[in-house]
């Protein structure tokens, strides 16, 4: 494997977003897709790999959770590619597995595509120098991994802080108030999407679609059920898009209880959506498609509506900067109106 510019992905999502900045840049590149195991987000990576593979990229797949000694594997496999490619795509900062690599990698030029609305708590965070954790987590105690893991971290977030002859760049569709020193950002607005996929054709009723703040811990399972159960009797919602990391027995009760169909896709609702049929309201909790859908499916007549997580949601113990975090992602959607 050879590729001046190596990118390496984890989700359908960052995978999606890797092929919208080749488009933009006119790069081919070599993908690594650092699989999980979750079935649903490996079926996905499956289906996006194809489309890579399609639009001239090579692919790599590495069963890079597949036991105790594929860390080792996978790290050992591409040290000699992350020491010679002159640049490197990633898509989560915030994972332990590419935060190891960019101690290896030697390239002078680092682009971050969006892995989500993860993003934004990502160019926040380096702008106030402060160490890398997800938004989710924060004001919680470091565990012992964490702890351990720390001075790596610590080097990878030095190694995403631009300096005289290394670049970092950000590749995003979300706002972006507080722009780092020195770190170029790039607005992706879904060309190669709006490309190679739709127009869409419209249903007259509303989709909703799931989030995974449950599987997280951030929301109470209850909760949320009933407010699904309300916003699809509200806005007359009939299909119910399942995020790729909802539980199961959690899909099987919503079905039953608010009647409901789940659909489980099999690609990036950016491109479900632009496929289609879709309906003419996208109903959503705050999340990533809040910011993304308005951009892959303007100009379809789609409307995209947000519904605000009201704090009586929450579990026990969701700090408050988790709080503010969920409301400045709907507060900050463009291009969705409120419910």
């Amino acid at each position: 494997m050879s590729s001046s510019t190596l990118c390496f992905v984890e989700s359908p999502v960052q995978l999606l977003n890797v092929l919208e900045w080749a488009h933009r840049a006119q790069a081919t590149a070599t993908v690594v897709v650092l699989s999980p195991t979750d079935p649903m987000t490996r079926g996905q990576l499956r289906r996006m790999a194809e489309l890579a593979r399609e639009e001239g990229h090579s692919v790599r797949w590495e069963e890079a959770r597949g036991g105790a000694s594929a860390p080792f594997q996978t790290v050992g496999g591409l040290a000699g590619s992350l020491r010679t490619a002159e640049r490197v795509v990633i898509g989560d900062p915030f994972s332990r597995y590419v935060q190891l690599l960019l101690t290896i990698t030697r390239a002078r030029d680092l682009v971050v595509v969006d892995d989500g609305t993860a993003t934004m708590e990502f160019i926040s965070q380096l702008a106030r120098g402060e160490r890398l954790v997800r938004w989710h987590r924060r004001g919680g105690r470091p565990s012992p991994r964490d702890l351990a893991f720390a001075p790596i971290s610590a080097a990878a977030r030095r190694r995403l802080t631009p300096r005289p002859g290394h670049s970092v760049s950000v590749f995003t569709s979300m706002p972006v108030d507080q722009v780092p020193d020195g770190v170029t950002v790039t607005a992706n607005d879904y060309a190669w999407t709006r490309a190679r996929f739709g127009p869409p054709r419209l249903t007259r009723g509303a989709d909703l679609v799931g989030t995974s703040l449950v599987e997280t811990g951030v929301v109470d399972l209850d909760r949320y059920l009933q407010a699904v159960r309300e916003l699809a009797a509200a806005h007359g919602a009939t299909r119910y898009f399942a995020h790729r990391r909802e539980a199961a027995d959690k899909l099987h009760r919503l079905a039953t209880e608010t009647g409901l169909e789940v659909v489980r896709p099999d690609l990036p609702l950016e491109l479900i959506a632009r496929r289609g049929p879709i309906g003419r309201t996208i109903l959503s909790f705050p999340s990533t498609v809040v910011h993304t859908l308005p951009i892959a499916l303007d100009g379809t007549g789609v409307k995209v509506a947000v519904c605000e997580i009201d704090p009586a949601w929450l579990s026990h113990g969701v700090s408050d900067h988790a709080q503010g975090f969920l409301a400045g992602i709907a507060g900050s959607a463009r291009g969705a109106r409120a419910v």
